[in-house]
């Protein structure tokens, strides 16, 4: 018999709290083992119960949820899902960078049908940390405060990459960041992103990195141009798809479904691009857990274009790499701080073999 996961969940609203529970307490793999009203309770309960997860709001009294993500990963590492409504969207990054691992939007009405969609996702998510390497995460973390930007030595000879498709889900976006703040503004290809990340939130994510990358990033909108030097990140709720007009390439937006597994679908958006580009794609798959990204990197790499896994060392979560791995869908498997490196190589530098 496998082994409960022991949440304790940390809200300052009643109902919020109640919610929570009564949604993790649907599936018997999950025990909720405390609920704590503010950081104050929350440290006391995190130090009496030992929990394998905690859920955390941000807003609350007397201690906030940042301050108790400050001392919690300084003093006992625990996975933490903020559950934070889509108005905290650029509180959000400042928690994932803190240590929170996920998060959950929280509903703003008690509508029944958006209560179904937070259970599903937050099952998921909260049962994935068996997966999880807070160890990785430290270090990773570490990695974003030392960011430093090193000016990329360009060699002369430029490659033939049109397209770099990256997919990213639990703990993608400090991983974005390492990736996208290392890239050159004359970075000669164009970059598209599928996050795994609810609807409000992605519109942050491409603001806050472009305020911290030399390359352009910005949300994807339909009719936007696939260009060099441009990052366009796929809006939560929906998938991204690549349309061909005369030579240039156009981002066609659709709306995701319910029974989707994957919002964004890392898979639809690099079929798409391999489909469009051919061999002149490359594959990118970042931490996460499921297998989003295992059929779109054999598809790039069946069509000739040029596939990366981010390794077990540096993933938070291994699912998604470790799937494209195993389907032997990768033609290098990199640790996160070096696939920069290894894409400014193959697109700003040695062309690859038959090129």
């Amino acid at each position: 018999m496998s082994k409960k996961v022991k949440v304790l969940v940390v809200d300052d609203s009643a109902f919020s709290r109640q919610t929570i529970k009564n949604m993790l307490e649907t599936d018997p793999d999950i025990e909720v083992i405390g609920l704590a009203s503010d950081g104050i309770d929350a440290i006391a309960k995190t130090l009496r119960l030992k929990p394998d997860l905690i859920t955390l709001d941000l807003d609350m009294p007397e201690m906030d949820g940042f301050s108790f993500l400050r001392w919690l990963m300084m003093q006992q590492p625990t996975p933490v899902i903020m559950v934070s409504s889509y108005s905290d969207a650029k509180t959000v990054f400042k928690a994932l960078e803190l240590g929170a691992v996920d998060f959950i939007a929280k509903p703003s009405k008690r509508a029944s049908a958006e209560l179904k969609n937070i259970e599903k996702d937050l099952l998921l998510k909260v049962k994935g940390i068996k997966d999880l390497n807070m160890n990785v995460l430290s270090k990773n973390l570490q990695l974003l405060e030392e960011q430093i930007k090193e000016p990329a030595e360009i060699p002369p000879e430029r490659g033939d990459v049109e397209v770099v498709a990256i997919g990213a889900s639990t703990g993608g976006p400090p991983a974005l960041q390492i990736i996208l703040t290392k890239l050159p503004a004359d970075f000669p290809s164009g970059v598209i992103v599928s996050q795994h990340m609810p609807k409000g939130f992605t519109r942050s994510l491409a603001e806050r990195l472009n305020k911290l990358t030399s390359v352009r990033v910005k949300e994807a909108e339909d009719g936007d141009e696939i260009e060099k030097g441009k990052v366009l990140i796929c809006p939560g709720g929906h998938h991204m798809i690549l349309k061909p007009r005369g030579q240039k390439t156009y981002v066609t937006l659709k709306k995701s479904a319910y029974e989707d597994r994957y919002i964004p679908s890392i898979d639809t958006m690099m079929a798409s691009a391999s489909e469009r580009f051919g061999r002149r794609t490359m594959g990118i798959v970042l931490t996460g857990m499921g297998n989003d990204g295992k059929q779109g990197m054999l598809e790039i790499k069946a069509r000739g274009g040029y596939t990366i896994a981010e390794s077990e060392e540096t993933s938070v979560v291994f699912g998604m790499p470790a799937e494209v791995i195993n389907a032997d869908a990768a033609d290098k498997v990199l640790p996160l701080h070096d696939i920069p490196r290894e894409m400014i190589r193959v697109i700003m530098g040695e062309r690859r073999k038959g090129g």
